[in-house]
């Protein structure tokens, strides 16, 4: 019986195995014309050892000691430079294979996609597929979006070794190859292996390592960077996607519009467990930047889709909103008198540009035809952008809404005036410390830390009960309460400039205790985040962090216990009737290894269910899984099943 062949699968292997060729031979060239052709015989020397030595391991032969010991020779025999050479060339080698085999998995993608075959696991269409052959009715999901977040969060940190400069050859890399396979003539190939062959010298020639830390200001540089890349552009072609997929499979009449479910949050400029480099000068250099970025590209596509829409009244009258908002613009150029979407947009431009002035003192590259008040806030922003879609729509023009002024709409949507939610975070130890020295200097309790877990309950509850400040104006105290409450301080102004979405998350590391999820009602009531009273409000989630297996089986009990409390079950009804935990994947996997650690985490998740459901919450999880199976985490898709 004859195997049957996919011709287009092995097509695309031949594409990989070409790319992988292509790769190592420019890779090859520029290591002998940089480090010299015997150092270049020296790697392949010690390339193939390794190879055999790999093989005979997995054959479990005699040979395995006898292939390791000339490899170890042929390491030992290297002097320093020569090691760097070496360690260089492997690192890049792997580096550009890993480029290779995600051109082919996106080729793979694309071809499955393309071939109509039965949706693929992970995919759009499968999870549609799914809930559809559920009876999940299309109301009703569109329903559960505008219920639902989803948030991936960037993490802080500060030991982050791989540069920009390195990731920036990688992706021009990566581009390339993917150009490549669709090269039509000799010519372009020609072309792209010539710019392939740049970019791998360009890779050869940069540094690997920085020889200094990163500072907290190159963090939050180096995170902006994923949105000026990618986020800002793939996630309104995600909502478009799922939003077309949503018609396509319910036979909807129209395209919905869904709730802005999915963000992408951050840690860093946040994130003050374990790194005192993060204080409110550094929050609010983080907000600012952020503002910055979200400012600066809504300014240019505002400005791009004024030339966009050229809608003339002479062709076909405007509705009377978009009329209006075209009178209010303050533009009065003779030129554009017959053009009410390009006037209304000169005011939308203008309204933009005061807005990015008054909150972070920016000037738009273009001035503004008029003087306009700013938004304020973001949606006031996206509410006149609405305006411009549903003219469009009115007047049978609604093709031309669902370009650049569809994907502006979704962006402000989700990044608002802020780009990304800021997570604070800090430990419960310096909570503690900072609760216990506000008590003293208060003379309300001078040994809190030297209370138990019931007394400290008691005291915190009572204390939270009215709205009596701890902290006085007449009394010096330590740095570090003066720093604590400095960053709340930013982080409420930062609230008050850019939206309450700009922070909303507080998150608690090392939480143990009902104690330590009060002691941070403390320190947000004394820098006005919590307004205590018959009807108290929370602004921020108060979020623990269950980190140890210990913890994590303690978990359930824990948030039973607090939101048993009156006080505390206050705060989670005024934030919705909604509670978020995260689960820490890396330090439980460090506490008990891989399997114990994820079941540990799943026991936890049901615990959390099962109290939240008895008190009338909803439960909201956030995995800390991190990047790699190391630091407790896995494949997405599967995780996300579990």
């Amino acid at each position: 019986m004859e195997a049957i062949v996919d011709p287009d699968r092995e097509t695309k292997d031949h594409q990989l195995r070409e790319d992988r060729r292509l790769l190592g031979r420019l890779l090859g060239e520029v290591i002998g014309e940089q480090a010299g052709d015997a150092m270049l015989e020296r790697i392949e020397r010690i390339r193939q050892t390794a190879v055999r030595f790999r093989r005979s391991e997995s054959d479990g032969g005699s040979a395995a000691g006898e292939v390791k010991a000339e490899l170890d020779t042929q390491l030992n025999a290297l002097d320093i430079e020569q090691t760097l050479h070496v360690v260089r060339a492997f690192s890049f080698f792997s580096q550009l294979l890993n480029i290779a085999e995600d051109a082919q998995q996106k080729r793979r993608r694309d071809a499955h996609t393309e071939a109509g075959s039965p949706p693929r696991p992970g995919s759009l269409a499968y999870a549609l597929e799914r809930v559809s052959r559920d009876g999940v009715s299309g109301t009703a999901l569109v329903d559960w979006f505008a219920r639902a977040r989803i948030s991936p969060v960037l993490t802080a940190h500060p030991t982050e070794v791989q540069r920009q400069s390195i990731l920036d050859c990688e992706r021009a890399i990566a581009d390339l190859i993917a150009q490549r396979s669709l090269a039509r003539s000799v010519r372009e190939r020609d072309e792209s292996d010539e710019a392939l062959a740049r970019e791998v010298l360009r890779l050869w020639l940069t540094s690997m390592l920085r020889l200094t830390r990163l500072e907290v200001a190159d963090e939050i540089a180096n995170g902006l960077n994923y949105f000026r890349m990618s986020l800002l552009a793939e996630l309104p072609r995600l909502y478009a996607d799922l939003e077309a997929a949503l018609k396509q499979r319910y036979a909807l009449e129209r395209e919905p519009w869904l709730a802005p479910f999915l963000t992408v949050g951050t840690w860093i400029g946040g994130d003050r467990d374990g790194n005192p480099n993060v204080t409110a000068q550094v929050l609010e250099h983080a907000l600012a930047q952020q503002a910055r970025v979200a400012l600066s590209h809504y300014l240019d596509e505002v400005n791009q889709l004024g030339k966009e829409l050229s809608v003339s009244t002479r062709i076909q009258q405007a509705p009377p909103e978009i009329r209006a908002l075209a009178d209010a613009s303050g533009d009065d150029s003779e030129y554009r008198q017959d053009e009410p979407y390009r006037r209304a947009i000169s005011g939308i431009y203008a309204r933009l540009a005061a807005s990015a002035e008054a909150a972070i003192g920016m000037r738009a590259h273009l001035a503004p035809l008029a003087a306009r008040p700013a938004y304020v806030d973001a949606d006031a922003f996206g509410a006149d952008l609405d305006t411009l879609a549903r003219g469009l729509e009115a007047q049978r023009a609604g093709r031309l809404a669902r370009g650049r002024l569809r994907t502006l709409r979704r962006q402000v949507s989700v990044f608002g005036f802020h780009l990304a939610p800021i997570d604070l975070r800090q430990s419960s130890d310096e909570h503690e410390s900072v609760v216990a020295e506000l008590l003293a200097r208060a003379e309300v309790e001078p040994g809190y830390v030297s209370l138990d877990e019931a007394a400290r309950v008691a005291l915190l509850a009572r204390e939270l009960a009215g709205p009596r400040p701890l902290r006085s104006p007449h009394l010096q105290y330590s740095a570090l309460l003066e720093g604590e409450l400095a960053i709340l301080a930013a982080a409420a102004a930062g609230r008050r400039r850019f939206g309450p979405r700009a922070v909303r998350h507080y998150v608690i590391s090392h939480c143990k205790s009902v104690s330590d999820l009060l002691e941070v009602g403390i320190v947000l009531r004394e820098a006005g985040l919590l307004r205590p009273g018959p009807e108290p409000a929370l602004e921020l989630d108060i979020v623990p962090l269950f980190e140890s297996i210990a913890d994590l089986e303690r978990c359930g009990e824990v948030l039973d216990a607090a939101l048993s409390l009156p006080v505390y079950r206050s705060w989670v009804g005024s934030r919705g009737n909604e509670q978020e935990v995260m689960l820490g994947y890396s330090d439980s996997n460090k506490d008990g290894g891989y399997l114990t650690s994820n079941w540990s985490l799943y026991k936890a998740g049901t615990d959390l269910v099962r109290v939240c459901h008895r008190h009338g919450v909803r439960l909201r999880l956030f995995h800390g899984r991190g990047g790699t199976v190391g630091r407790g985490g896995g494949p997405s898709y599967d995780a996300i099943l579990a």
